[in-house]
């Protein structure tokens, strides 16, 4: 099966030893690493936590077009 790649903004910082982050889609979901690696890593296990369908009452981040 060949699975198209997507991609998805994210906003990072870091604080102190730690960098922080979360989806841009997602704000209500942070996470951490101790390298900008593991944090990437961290936001991949979020995003498929978050669209697995497990989890309930999601909140997210769209945009509305109005005229």
């Amino acid at each position: 099966m060949n699975r198209q790649m997507i991609k998805k903004k994210y906003i990072y910082w870091q604080d102190d030893d730690m960098w922080l982050g979360y989806l841009e889609e997602y704000p209500d979901y942070w996470t951490q690493g101790e390298t900008e690696e593991e944090l990437r890593e961290n936001l991949l296990d979020i995003y498929s936590e978050l669209t697995s369908g497990n989890i309930q009452n999601i909140r997210r981040v769209t945009e509305l077009k109005v005229s």
